[in-house]
């Protein structure tokens, strides 16, 4: 279900989880955009495959390896998916949770999901980090994939058998979206609202097996309510890459 290129070698060196707790309140204001950086209507308008200039600010780093980093970032008006941007390690560490960016890459498209690609980037001076947007409602919706990328919450979901089990106590999770994986690899589960289910992930390389997050679903139970936080990635559908879940009543 994920890109495979080099995969053992992204998770030995991906980093810890800068995206498994929630993101501080705002910190700040996205403020305007500088000349000649797009603003996001002109992002979404561009054509795939053409270069694209935008700032943002950074919400999670995904994982780094080979002087690649892949990272969620945001604004005040939308989300930008950040796949093996050029970055060195150390660059890798300074960007923290909030740190303002300039990109310059190529908008693509995978499987649903749209992305910069090849992306060089400079920090610049400001700072923000984005509340998480009740999205709830919008499940199921055309208007889901408006916010594709953005750091998003669920609230009140109930649990669902992860696979085909007819047994009196079927699995809530699954390694791998097909059950073929083990510890350490990505968790697939299944939520319901309104009588719909949806498939969520936790990304193994965003929240790896020692986040609070991978363990809560490992303690999910079917029939449990839950709250979620994460981001609205998209493969083939929505995809969230969560990166919190709460028990609720």
């Amino acid at each position: 279900m994920k890109k495979t290129a080099s995969l053992l070698l992204a998770f030995a060196l991906a980093l810890a989880c800068a995206g498994c707790s929630s993101p501080a309140k705002d910190s700040g204001s996205a403020d305007a955009k500088s000349p000649g950086v797009m603003t996001y209507e002109e992002y979404l308008a561009a054509d795939l495959d053409t270069e694209v200039v935008i700032e943002a600010y950074v919400q999670a780093k995904q994982s780094w390896w080979d002087n690649q980093a892949t990272v969620y970032s945001q604004d005040k008006d939308g989300a930008y998916f950040l796949y093996n941007m050029a970055c060195s390690q150390e660059d890798y560490e300074k960007l923290t949770v909030g740190t303002k960016i300039k990109v310059t890459g190529y908008k693509s498209e995978w499987s649903g999901e749209t992305e910069i690609i090849d992306g060089t980037f400079e920090i610049q001076e400001g700072n923000y980090v984005a509340e998480p947007e009740d999205v709830t409602a919008l499940l199921g919706s055309d208007d889901l994939i408006k916010h594709q990328n953005k750091f998003v919450c669920f609230k009140g979901m109930t649990v669902e058998p992860a696979g085909q089990d007819d047994s009196e106590n079927p699995a809530a999770y699954l390694y791998n979206w097909d059950g073929s994986g083990q510890e350490g690899d990505d968790l697939y589960f299944n939520v319901s609202l309104n009588g719909n289910t949806y498939t969520f992930t936790v990304e193994s390389y965003l929240c790896d097996s020692t986040t609070d997050v991978y363990a809560a679903v490992k303690n999910l139970n079917v029939g449990d309510k839950i709250d979620m936080e994460g981001f609205l990635y998209w493969y083939e559908g929505v995809n969230p890459h969560i990166t919190s879940v709460t028990a609720t009543k």
